[in-house]
């Protein structure tokens, strides 16, 4: 029987042989059949290790790109500012990919209407990969609203570096480093709306929030009781994420 390690290794390989087609043919079914021919799989293997075809081979590159970034960002040195901490993520994950074409491609396959929930999905997943790549531990209704911010953030930038033909993407890091000072002034008027009874009443109604237990628990939970077992809240907010830390 195969486990699964040998299935990874065999999908890992029709993907390698699928990059070389993609910037000229696409995310598309006659893509996945060519590179099963090319890396020497069985065709009638692609059905189970692709059971939606071109799609899961494109959210396998995808997903390969977050894996790569987190590995790259475990042996830097992190930055002593939090901020700078975040660019070096994004950057980090915009870097890994070694042709933008297959980055262009998939933006034009997930923008496709039968795609659009999977790849917002993996915008998701991404966000999630650089908060748990730089340590967040927000387990309450933070834990929603950072993902929400780095994935608006992500997604920005990577339009800009898409065409930006700077040396060392400098201009998309001075587009990257605009975007969280945009963020961080939000944070500033979410702060002082906090402040006020009525946004305490509504961050008090909020708080049952849960983010989830385990990966597939989404969107998380809500409840209204102590329930032993049961991620308690935190005390973290998004201003705390971005904030400079000296």
């Amino acid at each position: 029987m195969t486990d699964d390690s040998e299935v990874y290794a065999i999908q890992a390989a029709v993907l390698d042989a699928a990059l070389a087609h993609v910037p000229f043919d696409g995310w598309s079914e006659a893509v996945l059949r060519t590179a099963l021919a090319d890396s020497g799989v069985e065709p009638a293997l692609g059905p189970a290790l692709f059971p939606r075809g071109a799609l899961d081979l494109a959210l396998a590159f995808h997903r390969r790109g977050d894996a790569l970034m987190a590995e790259r960002l475990a042996v830097m040195v992190p930055a002593a500012r939090f901020r700078n901490r975040v660019t070096a993520a994004v950057m980090a994950r915009l870097e890994v990919v070694e042709d933008k074409e297959l980055v262009r491609r998939g933006a034009a396959f997930f923008a496709l209407p039968q795609n659009m929930t999977e790849g917002a999905q993996a915008l998701w997943e991404t966000a999630d990969a650089v908060l748990r790549a730089l340590g967040d531990g927000s387990r309450d209704i933070n834990w929603y609203s950072k993902r929400a911010t780095i994935a608006a953030v992500y997604s920005a930038t990577l339009l800009y570096w898409l065409g930006d033909q700077s040396g060392a993407h400098q201009a998309t890091r001075d587009f990257l480093d605009r975007r969280i000072t945009e963020v961080m002034g939000f944070e500033k008027l979410k702060a002082s709306v906090r402040a006020n009874p009525l946004g305490r009443a509504l961050s008090g109604l909020l708080g049952g929030i849960r983010a989830p237990r385990v990966p597939c628990d989404l969107p998380g939970s809500l409840r209204t009781t102590e329930t032993p077992g049961v991620f308690q809240a935190t005390e973290t907010n998004d201003s705390e994420m971005l904030k400079d830390r000296v």
